[in-house]
């Protein structure tokens, strides 16, 4: 919630003055923490297949990097983890136990290869670890209940800390994005490699994918989630399935 006032200046100008109650402050705050690298969930072990595509020739530059990205983001493995993403959130908001017991079942049987299952379970059985302990939303764990750590999607989990805590939907999905599409520019970095500047170029891009895929998940219909999952990236698919016999790994997956 925010309150704005407006005075004038001499020049005849309009100076604004926003005033942002505390608790925005703090849920913002939350949020920030929970998307920082410091949120130790470990994902700067995973590069979601990217290592393969650079091993490859896929992915050498920029240009390549971006278009790999965006292709994840809108047809491939990050937009099947919006939808899943967006259900778990309406399931939390609702006090839906069984209703997330199945969309965590289903994210789990949407991972296409061992090590797809991998990066989205390591880092969601991290999250679901630290959360309980240094998050402070209590009814976290009670939802969760009927969800072994082990079998906890990150972005099942996620979502539901974020729904818990209040969040408004959209800030939510774009902070998860927006790290999920970091992590993938940091791998870029180490593996192209990107410079520094390069690569917040590429973040920098990534912002109209990642707000339309934002857009297109408020529009996503209440029914069942399975009816709107799927993905036109095999080559992806197929290179985080190489990745498990690459001869040099730097990545996890």
């Amino acid at each position: 919630m925010t309150m704005t006032t407006r005075t004038t200046t001499g020049m005849g100008m309009g100076k604004i003055t926003g005033t942002t109650t505390r608790m925005a402050d703090a849920e913002l705050f939350d949020l920030m923490s929970w998307m920082s690298p410091a949120w130790p969930i470990g994902a700067f072990a995973h590069s979601g297949g990217l290592e393969w595509a650079v091993e490859a020739g896929h992915v050498t530059d920029r240009a390549s990097t971006l278009a790999w990205i965006t292709a994840m983001v809108e047809h491939g493995s990050i937009r099947n983890d919006v939808v899943l993403f967006t259900h778990a959130w309406r399931a939390a908001k609702a006090r839906d136990v069984p209703a997330l017991a199945d969309i965590a079942e289903l994210a789990l049987a949407s991972q296409i290869g061992h090590e797809r299952r991998l990066e989205s379970t390591a880092q969601g059985a991290a999250f679901v670890r630290i959360a309980r302990s240094a998050s402070g939303v209590a009814p976290f764990a009670e939802l969760l209940a009927e969800i072994e750590d082990q079998e906890a999607a990150y972005p099942v989990v996620a979502a539901v800390l974020f729904a818990c805590r209040g969040l408004e939907f959209e800030r939510a999905l774009t902070a998860w994005l927006h790290g999920a599409v970091s992590n993938l520019v940091s791998a870029a970095q180490r593996l192209v490699p990107l410079g520094q500047t390069d690569g917040q170029l590429v973040l920098h891009d990534c912002r109209p994918c990642v707000l339309r895929a934002v857009e297109d998940a408020l529009s996503l219909p209440e029914d069942d989630p399975f009816d709107a999952l799927g993905g036109c990236t095999l080559m992806a698919d197929l290179g985080c399935m190489a990745h498990e016999t690459q001869y040099t790994r730097l990545f996890r997956t």
